[in-house]
This record gives structure tokens, sequence and C-alpha cells, in this order.
């Protein structure tokens, strides 16, 4: 059944060319399952490219000579690129067209790839991923974008569901892939097929996306705002370029004063967009009327966040806390990948019946998993296992699983559907915004409690205390879930 809040929309011709599958029809046609894989293959991708250098980074650096600035901004550049043009991106697809944009971002992304995989000095492996964070900040908004506006009814929650395992899965597997890849050394290549796997796969979505994703654009958007372009992308900077140096330079004053800087680029651009309502703004501020997108936002904010608290200090902990090895670290990670998955499928079997309480379960059933976890760390100590931690391992995955496709969905449900280009972008944003906020929040709460100490007990403890602020961010975000649809006898809006 399809969506309320889209039945009651007028019809929009624009709107799509070849709709991929209807809310009324209990399956998907066959070109609906080929253009829902090309899409989460464009995610998968993105997702991927963000972690899967990170075990690869020694081999890179003794390979190309790259001293330690360089290899940070070899994660650094393309994080900040893409978060930079992802409202942009969104945009240019409401205008021009979503499948049009997502193939040019696929084109530019696969070259990036395959300049990355052929450079031989860091300066240009570190240009050739500004070049790849670019692609995903044109390719990635469309994803979303096209989902929302090509599904709906079951379909639309099935396809959501999916979106939400590929998230899960990409996000703790990018690390183990690099690390495969890398440790095999395909042809004698070493590092480099990290990036050169990109160029058949992308080669694939530009392919199979120009003849399945349907095309959609907005009837309204006829050109592109550039001066809240470049005010947006400013703001962004000025804000993620601190949070992500601030450590690295011990928060010297710069720091505050870009951020503060940044603040107030983000009020003159949200007082642009309030003059531009009615003649195409970059950002439709009506998108914050009523707490459902604004809500989800927010809770996609903390989602990165957290995310960004965990990750990182986990694998600390792991392997400085425990003397675990490299590979016993990433086993981890594919225990917790598991549960993600397991999770991504319980939300998209249920296919929207449970409104806002299947991901609000998944956030509880997250926190009580990670209080479970603390409680293990403190009595065993050294002792613990990968065996004896497998069950709130794969439990704090089963809950965040839970919760990533069901959130997106619900989120962006009433959005017009001339700005999901722009909601979507905003969601994506939101994201990286938290995850760079997580990352410096280590700083705080795990580097000054370890001083750099090696000593396993100082780690220890140290991610103990971490686990405190996640279960906080947890809490925070299953609050802000109260502002999504309540369960209905039919889909959710």
């Amino acid at each position: 059944m399809a969506s309320p809040a889209l039945d009651n929309e007028p019809k929009r011709p624009a709107e799509s060319s070849a709709p991929a599958a209807s809310g009324t029809a209990s399956r998907m046609t066959l070109a609906a399952r080929v253009a829902l894989v090309v899409l989460l293959v464009a995610e998968l991708m993105d997702i991927l490219d963000q972690s899967v250098v990170l075990t690869a980074l020694p081999a890179v650096q003794e390979s190309t000579g790259a001293g330690p600035a360089a290899v940070q901004w070899l994660t650094a550049g393309y994080s900040l690129t893409v978060a930079v043009g992802l409202i942009t991106g969104g945009r240019l697809g409401d205008i021009h067209g979503r499948r049009k944009i997502l193939l040019i971002g696929t084109v530019s992304f696969t070259l990036a790839s395959l300049l990355c995989g052929l450079a031989t000095g860091p300066g240009v492996l570190i240009a050739a991923r500004v070049l790849q964070g670019a692609g995903v900040a044109v390719m990635i908004p469309q994803v979303l974008a096209t989902l929302h506006v090509t599904f709906d009814g079951e379909n639309r929650s099935r396809a959501f569901g999916l979106y939400g395992a590929v998230l899960s899965l990409a996000n703790v597997l990018g690390p183990v892939l690099g690390g495969v890849l890398t440790e095999a050394d395909l042809f004698g290549l070493g590092w480099r097929p990290i990036f050169l796997i990109n160029v058949p796969v992308g080669l694939a979505v530009i392919i199979l996306g120009r003849r399945f994703v349907p095309e959609s654009t907005a009837q309204k958007a006829d050109r592109l705002d550039l001066t809240g372009m470049l005010l947006s992308a400013l703001a962004v900077v000025l804000i993620l370029f601190p949070l992500t140096e601030g450590r690295t330079h011990h928060w010297p004053p710069w720091c505050f004063a870009m951020l503060t800087a940044g603040l107030l680029v983000l009020g003159v651009f949200l007082r642009h967009q309030q003059r531009r309502k009615d003649d195409a703004p970059l950002v439709a501020l009506s998108l914050f009327r009523g707490g459902q997108f604004s809500g989800g936002l927010s809770a996609q904010l903390v989602l990165g966040l957290l995310c960004g608290l965990f990750f990182m200090t986990w694998t600390l902990y792991l392997q400085r806390g425990l003397g675990m090895s490299p590979f016993q670290a990433a086993v981890a990670f594919v225990m917790l990948a598991l549960g993600e998955l397991a999770g991504a499928t319980v939300a998209m079997k249920a296919a929207g019946r449970f409104g806002r309480r299947l991901p609000q379960a998944g956030a509880l059933v997250a926190l009580a998993s990670m209080a479970g976890y603390g409680l293990q760390i403190s009595s065993r100590q050294g002792d613990l296992t990968l065996l004896g931690m497998t069950v709130p391992v794969v439990l704090i995955g089963f809950g965040l699983g839970m919760v990533g496709g069901p959130l997106a969905d619900m989120s962006l449900a009433k959005v017009p559907h001339e700005n999901a280009g722009s909601a979507s972008g905003l969601f994506n944003t939101a994201m990286h915004l938290g995850i760079a906020v997580g990352t410096a929040l280590t700083a705080l709460v795990f580097f000054s409690a370890t001083g750099g100490s090696p000593d396993d007990a100082i780690n220890r403890d140290a991610f103990t205390g971490i686990l405190w602020w996640v279960g906080g961010a947890l809490a925070v975000m299953w609050a802000l879930m109260f502002f999504l649809p309540k369960p209905t006898n039919s889909r959710a809006d």
C-alpha cells in the first residue's frame, strides 16, 4: 500500500520516466531489482572506500614514501571532499536528473580509482582521493533520492532495509577487505587492488544504471543556487577541517576560531535560504516543518557520532587492551557485521509495519548490549577472548543493524519529490558530520585518558569510559526517534 503522504501529493509526470516499483505490487519487477542492486552497489563503493584504505596505510606509506601528514590526508582529503559536496550534489540531481548525475559521479569516481591504483607518489594519490570524493559527493545523494521517489509501500521498506544492510556491512568490512587485498598482493600489485577493484564495479554500475535506473527530476528546481552552494561548502569546511585536524595539532586556538566562523557562515547560509524560499533554494527550509525530517536528521547525526566514537577506539582496545593481532581484530569486526546483517534483515522483513518502534528497539538492544559488554570488560579484564565477547558484540551489531534502513526510510517519507536530492544530501552530510564530531571526541575521552600509552590496563579503562559516552549517544538517538511515525495498520508515514 502506498504511503498516504505520497497519495495526497499531486502527480508529477516529470518525477520518473520509468518507475521501478509500485507500492501495490507484492513483488518487484526484474528491472526494479536490477535498479535496486545498482543503487546499493554505488552506495557500497562509497562506504567501502572511506575505510578500505585504513588497513593498507602502512603498505601505501612504504611504497610511496608518504609522510605522516600525507598518510592522514589520504583519508581526510576524501572525507572532507565528500562532505563538502553532498548538499550541492543532491540538488544537482533534483535539477538535472538523478540518474544522469549518478552516472556522472560514477564515471568520475571510477576514473579517480584508476588513477589511485596507478599513482606512484603521495601527491598524485592524495589528488586522486580528492577526485574520488568529488565523484562520490554527486553520486551518493542520488541513491537515497532515487529510492525515495521510485519505491513505495512494502517495496520501499524492503529497499530501505537492504540499504541499511549494505551500510552495516560496508562500515565494518572495509578495513577487512583492505587488509585481505593488500596481504594477497595480487599480481604483485600490493595495495593497489583496493582501488583498482572499483574500475570493473564502476563500469558495471554505469552500464546497468543507464539501462535500468529510472530518471527523475524536480519540476520546480530549474537552476542551482550558486551563492548557497558556496556558503554551504564554506560552512562545512570551516566546521569539519578543525574537527579532523584538531587532535593532530593538539587543538590550537585556530581550530576553535574556525569552528566559530563555520557556525557564523552556517547562520548566513540559513538566512540566505530563507530569502530564496520561493526562488529555487539549495535547501528548502520547509523540509524542517514538523518533526519527522528534522528529528530523523538529528538521529542520523547522533548515529554518526557514536560510530566515530566506537569503531576507532574499539580497534585500539582490541589490539592494545587485549593484545590481539590485526587479524583477530578483523574477526571481531566480522562478528559485529554479521550481527548488523541479521538486524538489517529483521528490519527489511518487518517492511515498515512497526513504525518508529523498530529502530527504537534496535537502539535499546545496542544500549543494553553495550552495558553488558562494559561489565564483561570490567570483570574479565585482559582475559577476555574473541569467543567470550561473541554474544555482546553480535547483539551490538544486531541492534545497530535495525536502525539504519528504517531511520532513512521514515526520515525521508514525507519529503516532497522535488526536494528528494536536497534532503538526501543533508541526510548523508549529517552522518559525515557526526563521524567527524565523534572522532574529535576520542581525543577528549580516550586519548586524554591513555596519553598514548600502550599499557593494556590503561587502554581497557579508557575504552570502558568510551562505552558510557556511546551508551549516552544511543539513549539520545532513541529519544530523537520519537519524532518518527508511530506504527499504523498501513505503512507508517
